[in-house]
């Protein structure tokens, strides 16, 4: 059985899980052919090789064409449903988009098919979600795990205003995870981020008993 271990040391979001996968060997090409199943325009990929901290690593971003959408629940279900990916993908990304319609709505006392998703409705946020599914099935793994998770403080500016870190849509999404105060005065974790690997994560803690294959 092939797993996966995140280990989150500074925070996760949506490119960085795709950013480690590629890293880890997942092909690029491949990912790009698949998300074009998805039938909607205006992204290109990258994935570049960086160095932080002195350590290589590599840095994935979604270019895109225009400017970003406001989009409903439903638009993005209906976007799944047109798309031409496997049953189980889709499924994942409706059901990760749900889960953050229903924190957004709670934050703001209304309903998630009201909810008009700002900058996760956006197209990196829609490759950042249904890529990673597609990339961890393209890699055959099973069984995925994590580790605590670190949040940052200070504020971050959106399109609410400013809000504390961690904002209040990533601290409802961390509800029952493992958490731990970082310095860093940054925003760390992201909904989207959190959003996937609460979709995927079997348990968050130390790594599981393993061989290790690929580290990205």
């Amino acid at each position: 059985m092939r797993i996966a271990y995140f280990d989150c040391f500074s925070g996760v979001s949506g490119d960085m899980i795709l950013g480690a996968l590629i890293d880890a060997g997942a092909d690029l090409h491949m990912l790009e052919s698949e998300l074009g199943k998805l039938k909607i325009s205006g992204f290109t990929l990258k994935a570049e090789k960086t160095t932080r901290g002195g350590l290589s690593g590599t840095r994935f971003f979604v270019n895109q064409d225009r400017s970003h959408a406001e989009r409903h629940l439903t638009d993005i279900e209906r976007i799944m449903d047109d798309s031409n990916l496997p049953d189980d993908i889709k499924s994942g990304a409706k059901s990760i988009f749900r889960e953050l319609a229903e924190v957004e709505a709670k934050i703001h006392n209304t309903n998630p098919g009201d909810v008009h998703f700002h900058e996760i409705g956006g197209l990196d946020s829609i490759v950042d979600i249904v890529g990673s599914l597609i990339v961890m099935k393209m890699m055959d793994i099973e069984t995925v795990y994590a580790s605590k998770i670190p949040v940052g403080t200070g504020f971050v500016e959106c399109d609410h205003g400013v809000l504390p870190l961690p904002a209040p849509a990533t601290l409802e999404l961390l509800k029952g995870i493992p958490i731990y105060a970082s310095s860093s005065e940054k925003e760390l974790v992201t909904p989207t981020g959190i959003a996937i690997l609460k979709h995927v994560v079997q348990s968050f803690g130390t790594i599981p008993e393993m061989k290790i294959e690929h580290i990205g």
